[in-house]
């Protein structure tokens, strides 16, 4: 249990410091974790991890992927649904509200009501199960009865908790291959909640309520100054002395200005340099409140005061203080951007709020002159819609991961190819990119993830499926496009696995078997791969055969795999035995010992003979040209990214080891991208790095293990030759390499207490749980270091 109450000593530590209320949620989903693995409803690593509940249902997964036990579905009535059910007719049965709506769109005028407004397109899907009535409509309303009555009998059960309709608005479609990061509405969800930050509102404050107010309490003194008003000069006070003369009036202004104060002071709390009892404001706020019995102190007191902010901002009614506080001013009264976030809410309730944008300039226009700040445009942009390279180009795409998130909105219209029935082509359009918003659970013993064609309505949306039109073309140019996109703009990182995901679904759409490979957290692994891995790793050592990739990290020959092919069936999956030996004798390099630091080493080089998908993509869509072109370019770029990852500081022993990880993988990927470039290049981008090493100076060992490799030198069996050293990312040498980590022996952080997962699993639990040591030397085993 103990990475799930870490998890919720964290969310509570946030709470506490923070206030943040984002941090409630944490707290309820932690909790729920823990109550449902102790009480045994909850089963981490299944992918049923839900005592009595079907695969199909969508679940709320935590950070890590832990089932808190509860339905994304089962929600409360909206006020739209509220408003519906008040409508209903008195003899609607269901034993609650949400079993009561179900039932009703399954009877003749719910069903008529619900599919008028599908046809219209007033619907919007927000979870797959919001398309299942639907479905039942559409298959009874073509004459396919039995699976309706067969979709309904595997629904029934769960009616009177889950909500199976969608929400009735106007939704557009993207038109053509163009995507969008977020809805209107989401982005109006993320302008709502902008804030002044409270440094902001205090400074805003002072410069429109305080200064004024301090203004005239510092003209009222110098209205008492005999002579010369007080200044400073080399620290040293001069001019008249204050208190030696009372105008007419000045009783009168003097209790203006102290009630003015107190009427400031409920609404607006002094902060600052207005509440510090040193201060010049203070000092002459007291002796205003005092001013019938002031002491030669105090008139001392009041001349210094007087003296500091003539000195610093001019005399009362000076050009010098005047021009100051008109400036200051214009900041105060100038819109926040908590007050343009509220403007441009009120432009896009114009627009449809389950849709996009088509452009967002007449979102984004000046307010009263008022340029939007950057921070507001960006989100707005989230809404635009446009094709995924154009998204990149602006920024609004920023990594392979908010690429995934994407890409469903173009694979669901290439998978609904052959669905002849438009209305059935569209939601199985939305329910896939609704699908794909599914978080992924943590799955042990081999399991794979929840599969699109589990979700019964999908199984019976194939009704439809009446003709099987040869769209290869089209699906296989969308996976050319795609993956090319992901290897050009993000060079520097492995594809994540929802990526991944989606490329596997095209490429079955196109006919075509790639051995597509995932990134598998250490802390969870089990110690062998299934056959795929070996597939791709033949494909590694075809295409790179002889290259720079293949002699830096010492590729087996393709000869090699089929004299040793060896298989085994582990948990109902066929395995590569020789695949999985072979990573293990090559991690030996790394020097981890044992524990999940040895586990990320015999992974990192799974994907070392994998290339980690590149190979297999570059090779099995024809991509070879294309990336020659621009090796040059796109490996600068990945060897730049490592660079500059190392160079960046932190305290954190933890994000220290991340960093080398992920600066190791981007230094792969660079290597790969650079085999396809010409031995002149090669040898310049060495020169290019070698130049570099002042910057990181304890990682000159790999770049000079580089520039050997590609000069015709090999490394040594420990990885090593002539002070150069092969560049890993899992392993205590590494580390230390790279000027990173101390000698000392660190104590194990409450970030790396091992997930829950394998405290609940003892059959497991000796290979992967990291046992704490007094050797200093083995540091990668006593402290674990989980794969971001």
């Amino acid at each position: 249990m103990s990475y799930a109450t870490g998890q919720l000593a964290r969310a509570l530590a946030r709470l506490t410091e923070s206030g943040d209320p984002g941090a409630l949620k944490k707290i309820r989903q932690w909790e729920d974790v823990i109550t449902g693995v102790r009480d045994g409803t909850i089963t981490v690593g299944s992918r049923t991890p839900v005592a009595d509940t079907p695969a199909w249902v969508t679940l709320e997964v935590a950070h890590g992927g832990f089932a808190t036990g509860r339905y994304l579905s089962e929600v409360p009535l909206s006020k739209e649904e509220q408003a519906k059910l008040g409508e209903l007719p008195s003899d609607v049965p269901g034993e609650t509200d949400r079993e009561r709506l179900n039932l009703w769109y399954l009877s003749d005028e719910g069903q008529a009501e619900l599919l008028a407004a599908l046809r219209a397109g007033r619907y919007w899907v927000d979870l797959p199960e919001d398309m299942a009535l639907a479905v039942v409509a559409l298959l009874l309303d073509k004459g396919f009865a039995e699976q309706a009555l067969d979709l309904v009998a595997e629904l029934r059960p769960l009616m009177h908790r889950l909500r199976f309709v969608p929400g009735f608005v106007s939704v557009p479609r993207p038109s053509g291959m163009a995507v969008r990061l977020a809805t209107v509405r989401e982005v109006s969800e993320s302008l709502r909640a902008v804030q002044v930050p409270q440094q902001l509102a205090v400074m805003r404050e002072t410069l429109g309520v305080w200064n004024p107010l301090y203004d005239r309490l510092v003209a009222l003194w110098c209205q008492t100054v005999d002579g010369e008003l007080p200044y400073l000069e080399d620290g040293v006070v001069h001019g008249g002395w204050p208190c030696k003369q009372w105008p007419d009036g000045w009783a009168d202004e003097r209790s203006r200005w102290l009630a003015d104060y107190a009427a400031t002071a409920r609404e607006h709390t002094p902060t600052g340099r207005h509440a510090h009892k040193k201060s010049n404001f203070v000092r002459l706020h007291t002796a205003l409140l005092n001013s019938d019995a002031l002491s030669a102190r105090d008139v001392g007191w009041i001349r210094r005061a007087i003296a500091n902010t003539v000195t610093r901002n001019g005399a009362p009614g000076s050009s010098e203080r005047t021009g100051l506080r008109a400036a200051q001013t214009a900041v105060a009264v100038a819109p926040t951007h908590e007050n343009l976030a509220k403007v441009l809410v009120n432009r896009l309730d114009q627009y449809p709020a389950a849709g996009g944008l088509a452009s967002i300039d007449p979102v984004v226009e000046p307010v009263d002159g008022v340029w939007v700040p950057y921070a507001l445009h960006r989100k707005v942009m989230r809404a635009m819609e446009a094709p995924a390279d154009v998204l990149i180009r602006h920024g609004v795409i920023t990594s392979g991961e908010v690429l995934a998130t994407v890409l469903p909105q173009v694979t669901s219209r290439l998978m609904s190819s052959g669905i002849n029935d438009p209305m059935a082509a569209e939601w199985y359009e939305q329910t896939y990119t609704a699908f794909r918003r599914r978080r992924s659970l943590l799955l042990l013993n081999l399991e794979h993830q929840v599969q699109f064609s589990e979700l019964p309505w999908v199984r019976a949306l194939s009704a439809f499926r009446t003709s099987e039109q040869d769209d290869t073309l089209t699906v296989r140019h969308a996976l050319q496009q795609t993956s090319l996109l992901a290897m050009t703009a993000f060079p520097y990182a492995i594809m994540p696995n929802p990526l991944v995901r989606e490329l596997g679904a095209l490429t079955g759409k196109a006919g075509m078997k790639l051995p597509l490979v995932e990134e598998v957290a250490a802390d969870i692994f089990m110690g062998t791969f299934t056959t795929k891995w070996r597939e791709a790793a033949i494909v590694a050592s075809r295409t790179m055969a002889g290259t720079l990739y293949a002699n830096y990290y010492d590729l087996p020959p393709e000869s090699q795999w089929a004299a040793q092919q060896r298989t085994l069936r582990r948990w109902g999956k066929k395995t590569s035995r020789d695949f999985a030996d072979l990573c293990a004798s090559r991690a030996r390099e790394a020097g981890t010992g044992r524990g999940v630091a040895a586990n990320g080493a015999v992974l990192e080089q799974s994907q070392i003979l994998t290339t980690h998908n590149l190979a297999v993509l570059v090779d099995g869509l024809g991509l070879t040209e294309q990336v020659r072109e621009r090796a040059e370019e796109l490996s600068g770029k990945a060897f730049e990214w490592a660079l500059r990852r190392l160079t960046q500081p932190t305290s954190d022993r933890h994000v220290a080891l991340i960093q080398i990880k992920q600066a190791a993988y981007a230094w792969r990927q660079a290597i790969y991208l650079l085999s396809f470039g010409e031995p002149s290049a090669q040898k310049a981008m060495a020169r290019r790095l070698s130049e570099r090493v002042g910057d990181v100076p304890r990682f000159e060992p790999a770049i000079r293990g580089l520039s050997g490799v590609i000069h015709g030198q090999r490394f040594d069996a420990d990885g090593t030759f002539k002070g150069g050293r092969r560049f890993l990312g899992w392993g205590r040498r590494q580390a230390l390499a790279t000027g990173r980590l101390s000698h000392q022996r660190r104590s194990w952080p409450c970030a790396s207490v091992p997930p829950l997962a394998i405290r609940m699993i003892p059959s497991i639990r000796h290979q992967i749980t990291p046992t704490p040591t007094n050797d200093s030397s083995n540091w990668a085993t006593a402290i674990p270091v989980w794969p971001v």
